[in-house]
């Protein structure tokens, strides 16, 4: 890979739950004009108030090492883990897609909709909304489907993400208190 070759990057960022801590990881990338193209914060432990940060965000090698060690020196944060670096991660995202569609379009909607394992959530005369989840690329090819056969409005929430196996952040991190 070319180092000047734009890359995709999904970073877990362990912090603390406090105020204006998401402010300064954004300020971080906004400051610099690093792109941010998903972002989901979420409490993950009440105990130590420590939150997860899952951003997804392109540039090339040299910049994602860059926001890194960014990210690193910014004292809320705990743990700064490069998820692309390693193959061994699960990535999930939601999506709420709403299709509004008459006649036999409506019935192929919902043959769409049961080959990706979507679920109707709601159900009017002349609209559907389903909830898909899975990775960033199935929901753009289930989202690319319904567009062609109806109007399309969209909500999604963004990149989860973790290191799948036996070893555990917060494991990690409690053993080195």
């Amino acid at each position: 890979m070319s180092q000047n070759q734009e890359i995709r990057c999904t970073l877990s960022v362990l912090v603390d739950n406090e105020p204006g801590v998401l402010a300064r990881v954004i300020g971080l990338f906004s400051g610099r004009g690093y792109n941010i193209e998903s972002l989901t914060v979420a409490e993950i432990d009440t105990k130590v108030s420590i939150s997860r940060i899952s951003i997804v965000t392109c540039g090339t090698p040299m910049v994602i090492e860059q926001i890194k060690a960014q990210l690193r020196r910014l004292v809320p944060v705990h743990d700064v883990d490069d998820l692309s670096d390693n193959s061994v991660h699960v990535e999930r995202e939601l999506a709420l897609v709403k299709i509004v569609n008459t006649g036999s379009n409506r019935i192929e909607a919902l043959r769409i909709a049961q080959s990706f394992r979507a679920h109707t959530v709601d159900s009017t005369l002349d609209s559907f909304v389903f909830e898909i989840t899975g990775t960033s690329s199935k929901l753009a090819a289930f989202i690319n489907l319904m567009k062609a056969i109806g109007d399309v409005e969209i909500a999604r929430s963004g990149v989860c993400a973790m290191s799948r196996g036996k070893i555990s952040k917060l494991k990690q991190r409690d053993d080195m208190l």
